[in-house]
């Protein structure tokens, strides 16, 4: 269904282009706009679908280095804050709590990247994203909290699982693949932690993930 529906959408314009809108040029650049879209849904469908295939085969395991994951935190942030800006989201980074961990510098952004990124689209305009993190001497825990309409209890348990999407056509809109949080479940679970979503519906979600500070070597 996910790669059906644009693979459909770009058809239909393109009959609709060599009949009707042939001759219309206000239409045929409104068309080309929405199949340009589409292709680049496809894109990166295609682009997540690898990631995850890489991850879930083991093709793509974590290459462990001293990484501090508040200097990723802050590159990411710094990435992400014209989206911010244009849904007026203040993002907060807590600058305590932080530990150099040995995790794959690569994996870990796009986890943030993932997270962060949702924390700004799914939030309410003029919200705020709040990250953080808390360290007991095993793991390092890394929270990322948003102000938006929250996550169903009966949703939650389900968020992480692929294609899984629990307002379908707001994420659509808003170009989401429906892999994310999968990708973001299986990195963090291939560095030995686990990841967690808490909140409730109209009070907003933090998603929260672990990395062993001392991991064991891979088998």
């Amino acid at each position: 269904h996910e790669i059906r529906t644009p693979l459909a959408s770009i058809k239909g314009f393109v009959e609709t282009l060599r009949g009707a809108a042939r001759d219309d040029p206000a239409v045929q650049d409104e068309f080309l706009s929405d199949i340009e879209k589409n292709a680049d849904r496809l894109t990166a469908l295609v682009d997540d679908l690898l990631d995850l295939s890489a991850i879930e085969s083991g093709k793509r395991r974590p290459n462990l280095v001293e990484v501090s994951l508040l200097d990723l935190v802050r590159e990411v942030c710094a990435d992400l804050q014209p989206a911010a800006d244009r849904r007026r989201v203040t993002i907060e980074v807590a600058g305590k709590g932080w530990e150099s961990v040995r995790a794959d510098a690569t994996q870990m952004r796009q986890v943030l990247t993932n997270l962060i990124d949702n924390a700004i689209k799914f939030n309410k305009d003029g919200g705020r994203a709040a990250v953080s993190a808390a360290g007991d001497g095993k793991v390092l825990t890394v929270s990322v909290a948003d102000t938006g309409a929250g996550i169903p209890a009966e949703d939650q348990p389900r968020v992480f699982e692929r294609f899984y999407r629990v307002d379908k056509a707001r994420s659509r809109e808003l170009g989401g693949t429906g892999l994310g949080l999968s990708i973001v479940k299986h990195i963090v679970e291939a560095h030995g932690g686990f990841v967690t979503v808490a909140g409730s519906s109209g009070q907003g979600s933090t998603f929260s993930f672990t990395v062993p500070l001392n991991p064991a070597p891979p088998a």
